[in-house]
């Protein structure tokens, strides 16, 4: 099988190329021909040891396709099938082992591209909207990098739940696509703490906050009194650390770091969450905006586009 291999972390340029030879599933696993592969930020984080994993490894934990072999202890799931997945390494590949506890059912009118570019993403949308902070009738919503993969997703999903979705972006170009997912208000990044509260009097009741570094203490700043700040994702780099008292100081504030690991804990709700993301995309009121296919040896460019913010929306790879 054709793979990417990162023998030793590092830039785009560690991302290697190879043929590897083709794996079988083991107890519990399904071997699945890849037909998308989704690339995350989590995938960069990899790469570069951030996040570290044993040496070499596929990177690549979400993606979707066809079921080739099916290991032993494994109920229903059938070759021919197409699934998706996520937390589950080694995607970045023409073949894939994946746990079944991970794999998905994509329905019917879902194509396997779709399911790539929806399962990681949406998923996580859907934690935060749901159980991080439920979203309500009335909530102001704070998405930072409205245009992004999750960003444009968060945005359906909190006006879908009857929010008033303000987005930050960096571009004109991408304040059009946060306006057409539903945005009402679009900042820039430079001073947008007094322009949340400009809009909203006493701030938002949460802010998504996937960005990191540059935005932290402009987000905290941007809350009402106990509101939620959902710090998601580092793109522009880890936060430093965090003087709790600054939480008392901005009126009881609430900060999580969550991930999607805690949020998907059991099948049930992993198949809750999965569920509704496919039934919103199947039934049009969730649009996945996929604005780059690589073929997979060129993944370091679909690295290297994603780390200078050059991409909207989703990344695929194709083998």
């Amino acid at each position: 099988m054709r793979a990417i291999v990162v023998s030793a972390t590092g830039g785009p340029e560690v991302l290697t190329y190879t043929d590897l030879p083709d794996p079988e599933p083991n107890p519990g696993e399904v071997l699945v021909d890849v037909a998308a592969s989704g690339v995350n930020f989590i995938d960069i984080y990899h790469r570069m040891g951030r996040y570290p994993l044993s040496l070499p490894f596929v990177p690549g934990n979400e993606g979707a396709g066809t079921v080739a072999a099916v290991g032993e202890d494994v109920e229903g799931v059938s070759i021919g099938d197409t699934v998706s997945w996520t937390n589950a390494m080694g995607s970045y590949a023409s073949r894939a082992v994946v746990p079944a506890s991970q794999l998905l059912a994509v329905p019917e009118g879902i194509t396997a591209e779709l399911a790539a570019a929806v399962t990681l993403q949406g998923l996580t949308a859907h934690y935060l909207t749901h159980s991080v902070h439920e979203v309500k009738p009335g909530d102001d919503v704070l998405v930072h990098a409205a245009a992004g993969g999750v960003g444009l997703l968060l945005t359906q999903i909190a006006k879908l739940r009857g929010a008033r979705v303000i987005g930050t972006v960096s571009t004109d170009e991408k304040e059009i696509l946060a306006r057409q997912a539903g945005a009402d208000e679009v900042l820039r990044y430079d001073g947008f703490t007094d322009a949340v509260r400009d809009l909203t009097g006493s701030g938002v009741h949460v802010v998504y906050d996937g960005v990191g570094a540059t935005t932290f203490d402009a987000s905290l700043a941007s809350l009402r009194p106990r509101g939620m700040m959902a710090l998601y994702g580092q793109s522009s780099g880890p936060v430093p650390p965090v003087d709790p008292q600054v939480l008392a100081q901005g009126g009881s504030l609430f900060l999580t770091r969550p991930a999607l690991g805690p949020y998907t804990a059991t099948r049930e709700e992993l198949a809750w969450r999965a569920s509704d993301i496919f039934g919103w995309v199947a039934s049009g009121d969730l649009k996945v905006h996929i604005s780059g296919r690589y073929p997979l040896a060129e993944a370091a460019r679909a690295h290297e586009d994603l780390e200078a913010r050059r991409t909207t929306g989703k990344l695929l790879l194709l083998p």
